[in-house]
């Protein structure tokens, strides 16, 4: 079953861009089929419909009822990128 993944940021370029590349790779490596969308934190509710994960790299408090939200900096910095990749992975399958 396809796996819908918004990867939001505020300009919907460098950032999300890296994290998109992360997911993509990470879905492949666990056979995850993906339907991945890149975009503004301003333009999530355009693509909210189905939508399995939410991927942040910029500061967000919005919350769109039971969809799971992850920050995805750590595929910016290096910084705690194992257990991100975990929690996405808890999400997907779950």
């Amino acid at each position: 079953m396809k796996k819908k993944i918004i990867v939001a940021c505020g300009g919907a370029v460098a950032t999300s861009t890296l994290a998109a590349e992360e997911i993509k790779e990470l879905c492949q490596e666990n056979s995850i089929d993906l339907d991945l969308v890149q975009c503004r934190i301003n333009e999530i509710n355009t693509f909210i419909d189905d939508v399995d994960l939410i991927c942040t790299t910029a500061r967000m408090d919005q919350t769109f009822g039971n969809i799971p939200i992850v920050h995805g900096m750590p595929f910016v910095s290096g910084v705690g990128i194992e257990q991100l990749k975990d929690k996405i992975l808890s999400i997907l399958k779950g």
